[in-house]
């Protein structure tokens, strides 16, 4: 996978932006390969295509393509915020490749993975409406917080200008592919309780540390008034998924 963007043609726009976006796109479409298969690559589809911008012929995978010259933490901006809670709750939103290139060498500098089973509406962050004033006044956009994903789907592809391999990215998918087992609206809590037992930093873990981050799950779920069994519900879920065991005692492991 090469890192350097192309820069043929790009003499014809204006805007910094519009050259980002240009190259970037083109630089997708020569090295992306699909993490669900085995295709060693994936087609570009017509411009404006809403939300898409590559799928697999193979199968059928959909892709995203976010690029800024911004370090990858934080926040991604993306589109409307109403057309991305819909995309969530109705299980269609894409994968996504989040990349951060350098504006300076013209290069990939970090690129990651999310899978499209990823993401939590809580993951998602409501933006001011556009200004009275503003070609689009009152619309919404939204941003994706990185930090809301757990780290598991947040899956490396380009560290600071160096590629991992097809294989490994593939077995990262593999490993977290469970997930896409649940329904839309099971899944953020699954999501949000995998992501609290990542954030302690380790791979063995009590039900009682989970119990400390209680009321942060709770600010998520304000209408929820059992977060402590449904915490237990989505150690269990997690378990039946695969990815943590239970070593009995309220003490509990990562896969």
């Amino acid at each position: 996978m090469q890192t350097a963007l192309p820069t043929l043609g790009l003499e014809r726009y204006t805007s910094k932006s519009q050259r980002a976006r240009v190259a970037t796109e083109a630089w997708g479409l020569a090295n992306f390969f699909c993490p669900n298969c085995d295709s060693p690559s994936l087609q570009d589809l017509p411009a404006n295509t809403r939300s898409i911008d590559y799928r697999c012929a193979a199968c059928k995978s959909a892709f995203q393509l976010k690029a800024q010259s911004r370090f990858l933490s934080g926040r991604i901006v993306d589109a409307a915020y109403s057309a991305m809670v819909r995309a969530i709750q109705e299980d269609r939103t894409p994968n996504l490749f989040a990349l951060e290139y350098d504006a300076r060498e013209w290069s990939v500098k970090n690129l990651i993975l999310i899978p499209h089973f990823a993401f939590p509406l809580s993951a998602i962050e409501k933006r001011r409406p556009l200004s009275p004033t503003a070609r689009r006044a009152g619309w919404v956009g939204c941003n994706i917080l990185l930090g809301a994903i757990p780290a598991d789907a947040r899956i490396p592809i380009i560290t600071n200008g160096r590629a991992n391999s097809a294989k490994d990215v593939r077995a990262q998918f593999e490993k977290i592919r469970p997930l896409e087992k649940l329904k839309a609206k099971q899944r953020g809590w699954t999501l949000e309780v995998l992501n609290t037992v990542r954030s302690l930093g380790k791979a063995n873990f009590s039900l009682d540390e989970i119990y400390s981050r209680e009321d942060e799950l709770a600010r998520l779920h304000p209408e929820n008034r059992h977060v402590r069994p449904k915490i237990r519900q989505q150690l269990q879920m997690l378990r039946d998924l695969g990815l943590l065991d239970f070593l009995g005692g309220g003490e509990y492991r990562l896969r």
